[in-house]
């Protein structure tokens, strides 16, 4: 892997770290209180062994990742659908923290340093550096997550990349409710009553309107005439297919989510890979696998970079699709 300029190993990464609201400032906090700095990370021995026993941790944060992070919540951030202190000024937020990540350096560095000194088998990290700072400022509680990656040099230098993510599912599940199919059969994954209604003048089209069970059985069974098997294991047995989204449900306008276009029939393991970002396809449908999955876990789910998916039903609209999920959900 190559980082501003500079090789480095793949050596290992953390699980998902969902950020909680405990930890975030400002407006975009749920609860009252100005938030706790520490961040739980697992057990103190899970902690220790990832640090390698080290007490303060070199970290970096890449702008890039950032602006991407900011533009997959943006949906989010225009249309709250949680009941964030400061909702009705999260819309110019957004604009305001793009201008202000813009305006920093490629790598963002800071330090943590691990919290021994806190009794119990919690194990916590701390820092007062301005980067882990905007990070709580930026987060989104439940529906934002970090990983973080530890990297080696040449050298033999130790240094952690943490990444920022929008959980796309955990935004769907609470915003609206979802109808999620698989196995052939409708689950419902949601929390609120979903609204028929038509948008007001001046609304977007957004996910919280028209989302019935006969729309999403339409929309399935389209994507089957066009895909009737998953392309790449090319099983057709449809009790074994997702419908698929390639640009996620939660963040789809009306037309875009009940869209064939925007799917494809996948078998669960690789419904779940793309849905979570693991892997990606290219236009000419060779596949993509990210960097967050360990190169064991890779040969366990068969899954391999440039492999060529040769039964991959790709058009121009798809790929149009796909540009959104490589740029903002694809953990590239």
């Amino acid at each position: 892997m190559k980082i501003d300029g500079k090789n480095y190993s793949f050596q290992e990464v953390s699980r998902v770290l969902t950020v909680p609201d405990c930890n975030v400032l400002g407006p975009n906090k749920l609860g009252t209180g100005n938030g706790e700095a520490k961040f739980y990370f697992g057990t103190k021995a899970d902690l220790a062994a990832f640090s390698l026993g080290q007490s303060t941790l070199d970290c970096f944060f890449l702008k890039s990742d950032l602006l991407n992070y900011m533009h997959a919540a943006k949906t989010e951030y225009e249309s709250p659908t949680q009941a964030y202190a400061g909702k009705s000024k999260l819309p110019s937020l957004w604009a305001e923290r793009i201008t202000k990540i813009s305006s920093l350096p490629e790598v963002i560095e800071f330090t943590v340093q691990i919290q021994s000194q806190i009794q119990g088998p919690r194990g916590y990290f701390n820092s007062t550096d301005p980067a882990y700072k905007l990070f709580r400022t930026l987060s989104l509680p439940l529906i934002s997550y970090i990983s973080i990656m530890r990297l080696m040099d040449s050298k033999g230098k130790v240094r952690y990349y943490w990444k920022l993510f929008v959980d796309f599912e955990a935004l769907a599940q609470r915003g609206i409710t979802a109808q999620v199919f698989t196995y052939g059969k409708c689950e419902k994954k949601s929390l609120a009553k979903m609204s028929s209604s038509k948008p007001k003048q001046g609304e977007s089209t957004s996910v919280t309107s028209g989302r019935d069970a006969a729309a999403q059985a339409k929309y399935r069974a389209k994507l089957l005439e066009e895909c009737p098997y998953c392309p790449i294991t090319k099983i057709s047995d449809e009790r074994l297919l997702v419908a698929s989204h390639i640009k996620p449900f939660a963040v789809s306008n009306e037309k875009e989510a009940f869209d064939p276009k925007n799917g494809f029939t996948l078998s669960p393991l690789y419904d779940r890979l793309f849905d979570q970002g693991f892997i990606s396809f290219d236009d000419k449908k060779c596949m993509m696998v990210s960097n967050w999955i360990s190169p064991s876990n890779q040969s366990h789910c068969d899954i391999k970079a440039g492999r060529f998916i040769q039964m991959l039903p790709l058009d121009d609209k798809r790929e149009l699709y796909l540009q959104y999920h490589r740029q903002f959900v694809f953990k590239g």
